[in-house]
């Protein structure tokens, strides 16, 4: 049995017992006290069983309590709280939830996770992503008094992906807004293109966020499961430009649309008569891959390509072919950290790569001309 005290309604101290398994079972107190976290008596009593005793499944739900609760330092947003909840429920409870938190080696947790691209397949920046998670959820539970060390500190993965985004060149982007009959999917592809908003940025735009005066575009929320949503990062939260010329076409579908007001959205559902904003995924497979495939650009089946693509094409242009700041182009993507930006956003250019070879050899005295 294991007895505990809990305070009543009078103020006083009295004892209960709840029924944990006959003694024969138990070869050692630590077996016993193994069954009472098992069984989650310890949440049952107070919430908090005591540091040193505390199941890995307590610990991340604890986790999940506190760091996308009320404690929560900033909101998370429903794409992300769906994500971790996955990884936590799907992946790291069923491995270790069962297991004692502070039990748990880091060797242990190294060589699950290399599992899961051998045997699952899953990527690097797939299981690098779990890691960090894990990583946050003895974190949170130090914080919190449940664990006293994190064996995740010692965990080495791989991060970088293998995944390189398909880059188009302006005279692409502008073949493939030549394609597009309807005034609507032009602006939101030049719109796109231009501030490299994502595409759910996109999507919560209303008229209101186009400060015309101002010449810039207010970025305060992201369309996500059907409503407005945090933003990404608090980075994000803030404005992108808005130059003239992509005034003038936001300004003449504004003129056309049906829906102007100024807590309409820029870019509607037609269909849902205003009420929502387009369906990105819809868009991007009945008119934007078909687009670029008329403009020359070699899409695979199954690879990538969307409105993303604009925004990676647009960062590798401006810090390749503009010679822009990197610093100025991760204000405009309104990247955390410039490093975002620079490896997973701007690719080698080789036009760059091989002049920089060629002012090597003009250095070294040696030409086509040269005889051996």
């Amino acid at each position: 049995m294991l007895r505990f005290r809990v305070t009543n309604a009078e103020g006083r101290r009295v004892e209960h017992t709840l029924p944990v398994g006959l003694v024969a079972k138990f070869a050692k107190e630590s077996d016993a006290w193994r069954e009472v976290d098992r069984l989650g008596l310890g949440m049952r009593i107070n919430d908090a069983p005591a540091p040193g005793r505390v199941l890995f499944s307590f610990l991340a739900e604890h986790y999940l309590k506190a760091d996308f609760g009320e404690d929560a330092v900033r909101p998370k947003s429903v794409n992300t709280t769906q994500h971790v909840e996955c990884v936590v429920r799907q992946y790291l409870i069923p491995r270790f939830g069962d297991e004692i938190a502070d039990y748990i080696k880091p060797l242990d947790i190294q060589r699950w996770l290399k599992s899961l691209h051998t045997d699952k397949a899953l990527a690097w920046t797939t299981i690098s992503k779990m890691r960090g998670i894990m990583r946050r959820i003895y974190k949170v539970g130090i914080v919190h008094g449940h664990a006293s060390s994190n064996p995740v500190d010692h965990v080495e993965t791989r991060w970088k992906t293998e995944y390189r985004a398909i880059v188009i060149t302006p005279e692409q982007t502008l073949a493939i807004l030549h394609s597009l009959p309807s005034l609507l999917h032009f602006t939101l592809v030049l719109t796109c293109s231009a501030t490299a908003l994502r595409a759910s940025e996109m999507l919560s735009l209303r008229w209101a966020d186009v400060l015309w005066e101002q010449e810039r575009i207010r970025i305060s929320k992201r369309w996500a499961k059907g409503e407005d949503g945090e933003t990404k990062t608090e980075a994000s939260d803030g404005y992108v430009p808005l130059h003239a010329v992509l005034a003038h076409f936001l300004r003449e579908w504004r003129a056309q649309t049906p829906y102007a007001a100024d807590e309409d959205f820029v870019f509607p559902s037609l269909r849902a008569k205003g009420r929502a904003p387009l369906s990105a995924s819809i868009f991007v497979a009945d008119h934007l891959r078909t687009a670029a495939k008329k403009a020359g650009i070699c899409i695979k089946d199954g690879q990538r390509f969307g409105l993303h693509n604009l925004r990676h094409s647009l960062s590798n242009w401006l810090v390749n072919k503009a010679k822009i700041e990197p610093k100025t182009v991760q204000g405009i993507l309104r990247h955390s950290r410039i490093q975002t930006t620079l490896d997973l956003y701007t690719q080698e250019d080789s036009d760059e790569t091989r002049a920089a070879q060629g002012e090597y050899l003009m250095a070294l005295g040696v030409s086509t001309n040269t005889v051996q």
